[in-house]
């Protein structure tokens, strides 16, 4: 973890006595890709809370504040804010404890509660967004230019890598149109809050009833879009194996609270974004091996590319598929060792 500053420790400090909790003591927490910190707040009283620090508060504490009132408001759980200062990127939150699903899960937790959780929040969610609080938050919009420009990350990141070399801008313009054909149709169906990074290690189970004992953190770069996207990064874990029966039955239990929607354009869906989110996350990890040494990543690639290879062979990723297969032969694929440096 990166060292604070010691101006930036002044303001840390000076925020903390503001709101009475000068003498707390300070526990760094375990951070993620991001180049937010957190520390665990503990009051003379036992009490814990979380003290959130993030450089890009307009791009990050803002909106998750925002967001997180939304998502209460419809009876979801989200860390309640106690205090913050947005022009400094400086925040307390309600602590949620350590109990993530992934952890529980590798202490031997039974996965079957832990998920039908997880798709009941979602239910919970695509069912009672109030409408008119896309446009209120001005949240961006996941439609398939969007899709596409993220998945591009891949040719920008990882293909370089792989080939030794660039691709010409035919071959660019070849992907960006494989993937604008097989995103129309995927993202054709009715819209709602898209979390973009719904998994097991970004939900917490908590001491609550009902839906409630799901906690949800990190939805802060949330924008609106798809609502088979959040099912599937769910359920298609870059960094844990989901059973294929269990995913299964998650799917089944979604759609069966939703009978209006067309069952299987919403699978098709699934697999169109799961492989352009796999893509993403190809280019992702190998990104922040390279540019950062964040080679712990690499772990998770030959299971991401096990994911994307399954959904290219779908008849909806056809186009994608052809383009994968012309251009990057599968020793470029899940082979490929990425190297210590380039």
């Amino acid at each position: 973890m990166a060292a604070v500053s010691s101006g930036r420790e002044t303001e840390i400090a000076a925020f903390l006595a503001a709101n009475g909790l000068s003498g707390a003591a300070r526990e760094p927490l375990a951070g993620d890709a991001s180049a937010r910190r957190y520390e665990r707040l503990r009051k003379a009283d036992g009490e814990t809370l979380i003290l959130v620090d993030t450089p890009a508060p307009a791009d990050d504490l803002v909106p998750f504040i925002a967001i997180g009132a939304e998502l209460a408001a419809i009876g979801l759980s989200v860390p309640t804010v106690i205090a913050s200062d947005a022009e400094r990127g400086l925040a307390i939150q309600e602590d949620f404890g350590s109990d993530t699903f992934s952890r529980l899960l590798a202490d031997g937790a039974d996965p079957q509660p832990l998920y039908e959780m997880a798709t009941d929040a979602l239910i919970v969610l695509h069912r009672g967004w109030p409408a008119g609080a896309a446009e209120r938050l001005a949240l961006p919009v996941y439609d398939p230019a969007l899709f596409v420009a993220q998945t591009r990350l891949f040719i920008d990141a990882y293909v370089p890598v792989a080939l030794g070399r660039p691709l010409n801008d035919v071959d660019r313009s070849d992907f960006d149109t494989a993937w604008r054909t097989v995103l129309g149709p995927a993202c054709a169906g009715a819209p709602s809050l898209l979390l973009r990074d719904y998994h097991v290690d970004n939900l917490m189970r908590l001491d609550r009833p009902g839906v409630k004992a799901a906690g949800l953190i990190d939805f802060q770069s949330a924008g609106w879009g798809p609502r088979a996207y959040d099912l599937v990064s769910l359920l298609e874990d870059a960094r844990r194996d989901v059973a294929p029966d269990l995913a299964e039955a998650m799917v089944a239990r979604y759609l069966a609270a939703f009978p209006e929607t067309d069952a299987a354009a919403f699978r098709r869906a699934m697999a169109v974004l799961g492989a352009a989110r796999h893509t993403r996350i190809v280019a992702i990890f190998v990104r922040l091996a390279l540019s950062r040494g964040r080679r712990s990543y690499l772990v998770h690639l030959p299971r991401v590319w096990r994911l994307l290879e399954a959904q290219l062979a779908k008849p909806e990723l056809a186009p994608v598929a052809a383009w994968f297969d012309r251009h990057l032969p599968p020793e470029a694929r899940a082979a490929f060792v990425v190297p210590e440096t380039i």
